[in-house]
């Protein structure tokens, strides 16, 4: 049977994720098989607990997703492990507008009957700290808190004072206390953490970030409290035979990937051909289209313009009206050139007649419901898809024949500034779109490549 947990916290940076990598580390020294899940519109995160799990991590999102596809997800990957964890977003009852619990940790946690386990920095608290966790556990009845787990502790006299808070209350039990460690920090850049493909966790780290939690709480006892679950899988989508061949960028430029999108574009049909846009000379052979996620192009645009003959085969490509998909990072390549922050000049691949410039400051922040104005390569008119943006990058030329094909709001149904940009078959856009929320963009861009496909005059046959 599997178990599983949800690692939380009161705000942001407490120590949920590197509490979740250490549980994670720990886990899979003693013999467990781990299923990660991270909640929220994160790919850094994901991208570490799937090197340290061994195993692929997944986004849920309670606003991005709906709960049956949250569900589904959760079901169908946590089976075949003995322990699910989930890290949670920001604070546990942080939502999208405030007013609701949706997109939050507490709501994901209840959707799956999972018990959570509260990260706590201590390091500016002693007894206010149970009146804290007093609160968390008492906001919402119908959430399970099972415990808690003390961060960033700054000496035994500390620790004292924080276990004689606890001593005469009825709250959830105190799990463990984790002492200040500098060891333990993770590396940082504009974006958040620096990525796995950057700097992936070494096994010396992640054997003191395993020896910490060992040390620090009775692993034993808590996986004693945590249930096993009743995971009744649900397909996602029906899967169908590869019918074409699409070429994945991905390397330390193109790396922001949510893990359903690709699992989706499995199931409509396409055989994935990951490639380096900074490494490799040239396309794989026999695509029938490409796709440029996220990531840093930015701090590898010097190796990304040197690069001509990838740049140049993109081009053509897309003059021959391949379909070819780039979302933040994978926008930016598709374009004409990028300035960075010093003033410098790359040209980029240039299918899309855009420059663009980064900034120091970050240009736009947050979820966004994205709506077909026209048709495009992933589907009809009118086709509606939800996503995030998150970005320090602005355009600041696009020449008027580019289309503009998304209608955009933000979380609170605010029209956003219009967002897409597309010629030809190539589109591009600032919005990670993650396609569980709407299956048929994933359909939609197979479709497109299949029908290019057939224009090639290539065997029909699967």
């Amino acid at each position: 049977m599997t178990k599983g947990l949800v690692i939380a916290a009161p705000w942001s940076s407490s120590g949920k994720t590197t509490v979740s990598l250490a549980l994670m580390a720990a886990l899979v020294r003693r013999g467990f098989t781990v299923s990660p899940f991270k909640i929220g519109p994160d790919f850094i995160d994901t991208g570490h607990q799937g090197l340290v799990s061994g195993r692929p991590s997944r986004n849920l999102d309670g606003w991005m997703l709906s709960k049956d596809y949250n569900q589904s997800c959760f079901c169908t990957h946590a089976a075949g492990s003995q322990i699910a964890v989930v890290e949670g977003v920001m604070g546990l009852f942080d939502s999208a507008d405030g007013a609701s619990e949706a997109g939050s940790t507490a709501q994901i946690a209840k959707w799956l009957d999972l018990p959570v386990v509260l990260v706590v920095d201590a390091s500016h608290m002693a007894r206010s700290a149970a009146a804290l966790v007093h609160g968390f556990a008492t906001f919402d009845p119908e959430l399970w808190l099972a415990g808690t787990i003390f961060n960033r502790v700054g000496s035994k006299v500390h620790r004292q004072h924080l276990e004689r808070a606890f001593e005469s209350t009825d709250l959830p039990p105190v799990l463990g206390f984790i002492a200040r460690n500098a060891e333990l920090a993770m590396n940082e850049r504009h974006l958040g953490l620096v990525t796995a493909e950057d700097a992936p966790l070494d096994l010396e780290k992640l054997d003191v970030m395993a020896d910490t939690l060992e040390k620090a709480l009775d692993l034993d006892f808590l996986l004693k409290k945590l249930p096993s679950l009743n995971l009744e899988q649900k397909p996602l989508i029906e899967t169908s035979t590869a019918r074409i061949r699409l070429a994945v960028a991905r390397d330390k430029a193109f790396c922001f990937y949510y893990q359903d999108n690709l699992d989706l574009l499995r199931q409509s049909g396409a055989e994935l051909i990951f490639f380096s846009p900074m490494q490799d000379g040239h396309l794989p052979n026999g695509i029938h289209g490409i796709y440029l996620g996220g990531g840093y192009p930015e701090l590898q645009a010097e190796i990304l313009s040197a690069n001509r003959s990838m740049r140049s085969q993109i081009c053509n490509a897309s003059l021959d009206g391949m379909p070819i998909y780039g979302e933040c990072g994978g926008l930016i390549y598709l374009g004409r050139s990028l300035q960075d922050q010093e003033g410098r000049h790359y040209s980029m691949c240039g299918c899309l007649p855009i420059d663009f410039m980064m900034q120091k400051r970050l240009r736009r922040l947050g979820y966004r419901q994205v709506t077909q104005n026209m048709a495009t390569i992933l589907g009809p008119a009118g086709m509606q898809s939800r996503g995030h943006e998150f970005h320090y990058s602005r355009v600041i030329k696009a020449d008027p024949e580019i289309l503009r094909p998304y209608l955009v709001h933000d979380k609170l149904g605010r029209q956003c500034p219009d967002e897409g940009y597309s010629i030809r078959n190539t589109l591009g856009s600032y919005v990670h779109i993650h396609w569980g929320s709407c299956p048929e963009a994933a359909a939609g861009f197979v479709e497109s490549c299949w029908k290019y496909k057939q224009k090639l005059g290539e065997n029909h046959a699967t």
